[in-house]
């Protein structure tokens, strides 16, 4: 027979209690913002650190950068164009590092993309309609990622070693392509055709600052009223959704940025004449985090990336293909990469033998851990890549400010690497202890 119940000992150490979402517990801003902040505070929310990395990264620029120019218009819109292929290549290696691989070809499978691009439209050979040639060269990565994810998936060979194999392979299809045509190997985005002009104002193309206002003003007013209505939806149906007052609070945030962003891209640039305008490459980036980000978090696929990712035996058994999951991941990854690729020969200009696919690459891993993506799968977002390439891309920014050479760079970009995925491996540690 049991003895009667026992009161709890007040000198007893609490037991730890599990971290909800802040959207589970929270009635209200205030107890939201509290939670959030426990949750960063136990190493669960990445986002933390990575925004504090580029405030003290501007701040000190800004203080230490001749003239202290490193604020200034024409050097933010510059730093994010820097960055936009750091940003790109990250959120393609993303699909990869969430199921908890890698892929080491991303920088030339992004190269192959941006030559079969920059060669179909020259007008003294084939000269294709840009849109024909930027479908082409997509498509022909996303068949490069359909055969290194069957290798990967289907014949379970290591990702390291099948895409290490790629990065040698497509380096010599690179400079191969590089060959075809009268160009001695340097194809070039400079001439009078259209369809060369449409490549290359993908990276130094500006849209109007009128037309920028007006399109800032639907797609914010666009995304507000579907954010309001589905949150309100969540909400009626009792289902997990934040309170009213964080909506409204995500909804201001999007708007001052927005508008800060515009109004940024419209002061005059230039020295002489007029240079102003948001750059095509930034709704172009942006639509890419979008499209990505609603596929990861809003369909069945992207609970199964996540389900694979924290751990590949369960979601076998819960009846997840694995290996349809992971070869389309390879394969959104190396279709990303050619995104980026022709950002990068729209950035160049053309494309040449000099693209250094092995440092692109590790610029991707780096700039995805850094924002938060971690390395052992099952957790990160589309954003991390955009956060971590704007720190990789404020680095070089503003080295370059200063006049230092390239291998403090490399230096100071991989101790910043160094200390993200020391934050990865202990927040990971404190979970597991705290599950515990």
């Amino acid at each position: 027979m049991e003895g009667p119940e026992q009161p709890p000992d007040p000198t007893a150490a609490p037991t730890a209690e599990p971290e909800m979402p802040p959207e589970v517990v929270a009635q209200s801003l205030g107890e939201y913002l509290r939670s959030w902040m426990v949750r960063a505070r136990s190493g669960e929310n990445r986002v933390l650190p990575v925004v504090a990395g580029l405030i003290m990264i501007t701040v000190v620029f800004e203080i230490i950068s001749p003239h202290h120019v490193f604020l200034s218009a024409g050097n933010l819109v510059n730093l994010f164009q820097q960055s936009a292929v750091f940003m790109v290549l990250a959120m393609a290696e993303s699909f990869a590092l969430l199921l908890g691989e890698i892929d080491l070809s991303v920088g030339y499978v992004a190269a192959v993309g941006g030559v079969i691009g920059v060669q179909l439209v020259q007008p003294a050979t084939t000269n294709w309609p840009w849109w024909a040639a930027i479908i082409v060269a997509l498509l022909a990565c996303a068949l490069i990622g359909a055969l290194q994810g069957t290798l990967v998936a289907r014949f379970k060979l290591p990702s390291f070693v099948v895409t290490l194999a790629g990065l040698l392979i497509f380096n010599g299809l690179m400079l191969l392509l590089l060959l075809l045509g009268p160009f001695s190997g340097y194809p070039s985005l400079s001439g009078r055709s259209t369809n060369l002009h449409v490549l290359y104002n993908l990276m130094w193309g500006n849209i109007d600052p009128v037309a920028s206002w007006v399109a800032m003003a639907v797609i914010v007013a666009g995304l507000s009223f579907l954010m309001w209505r589905r949150d309100s939806r969540r909400r009626r149906s009792g289902l997990v959704a934040p309170p009213a007052s964080v909506t409204v609070v995500k909804i201001a945030a999007l708007a001052i940025v927005s508008v800060a962003v515009v109004a940024i891209c419209n002061i005059n640039r230039a020295n002489i004449g007029v240079v102003e305008g948001v750059p095509w490459v930034i709704p172009i980036v942006l639509a890419v985090v979008g499209a990505w980000s609603l596929l990861l978090q809003r369909t069945r696929y992207g609970r199964y990336v996540y389900a694979i990712g924290g751990n590949a035996e369960a979601a076998r058994r819960a009846g997840v293909d694995v290996a349809m999951v992971r070869t389309v991941a390879f394969v959104l990854c190396s279709f990303t990469a050619g995104i980026g690729g022709l950002l990068y020969a729209s950035y160049l200009g053309g494309m040449s033998n000099n693209v250094n696919g092995g440092q692109l690459v590790l610029f991707a891993v780096a700039a995805a851990v850094i924002g938060g993506t971690s390395l052992f799968g099952g957790r990160g977002r589309m954003m991390d890549g955009l956060l971590g390439g704007l720190v990789i891309g404020g680095i070089y920014n503003g080295m370059y400010l200063l006049g230092l050479q390239v291998q403090w760079e490399f230096i100071v970009t991989g101790f910043v690497l160094l200390a993200a995925i020391a934050i990865d491996a202990l927040s990971r540690r404190e979970a597991t202890r705290a599950t515990a």
